[in-house]
């Protein structure tokens, strides 16, 4: 009786053990006929997203010296040099700069700042080989980046997916194919139903 039992036992988790491989390697199947996207980097650039947090433009004509950026950091980073201009009792900047070597992308200056003069650009390619250059004075901050869909020496890329079952090449999908997986707003919608 005893045998028996064992070899019962046996058998079930031997069948148990090739359901789980049936089931793993029927993802491997699924997945075969799929092809994940290389970026190409830097000949092809993902266009980052509506909110992207990248580096901090700065409009100098527009500030009023108001320190509001440098209360509102958490770590004190943006550096506002100003002097007071007597017959016109107002506050004249000299020289703004922030560290992005230190700089977290918090984003709160540019939300509290009252006269709009920063703002989140999409340039994420801060890397340098001295960090004492990522120190941007008011006029590397003001300078504009190409944005990656204005650049004509990148191809610009909507997203990092897997592509959809059966197509090969990432560059020509046909038109209104789908993308493999759901989009947050798709899933917000279906939670919503």
């Amino acid at each position: 009786m005893k045998f028996l039992k064992q070899v019962g036992d046996y058998a079930k988790e031997t069948v148990q053990a090739a359901r789980y491989i049936g089931q793993g390697l029927s993802v491997t199947f699924d997945h075969m006929q799929r092809r994940p996207i290389t970026v190409q980097y830097p000949y092809e650039k993902l266009i980052p997203s509506e909110r992207f947090r990248g580096r901090i433009h700065f409009e100098f004509d527009k500030c009023i010296s108001c320190e509001v950026c440098v209360r509102v950091c958490p770590i004190n980073l943006p550096v506002v040099d100003w002097e007071f201009n007597k017959e016109s009792k107002k506050k004249q900047l000299k020289h703004y700069s922030i560290d992005f070597g230190v700089c977290i992308f918090c984003g709160n200056c540019v939300e509290f700042c009252p006269t709009n003069c920063l703002s989140m650009t999409e340039d994420y390619e801060l890397s340098t080989y001295d960090r004492h250059e990522l120190n941007y004075d008011n006029v590397a901050l003001g300078r504009l980046p190409y944005k990656v869909t204005q650049d004509p020496m990148v191809t610009p890329l909507r997203e990092l997916a897997y592509l959809p079952k059966g197509v090969m090449e990432p560059h020509d999908l046909p038109p209104g194919s789908v993308r493999a997986g759901q989009r947050p707003e798709e899933i917000l919608e279906q939670m919503e139903k």
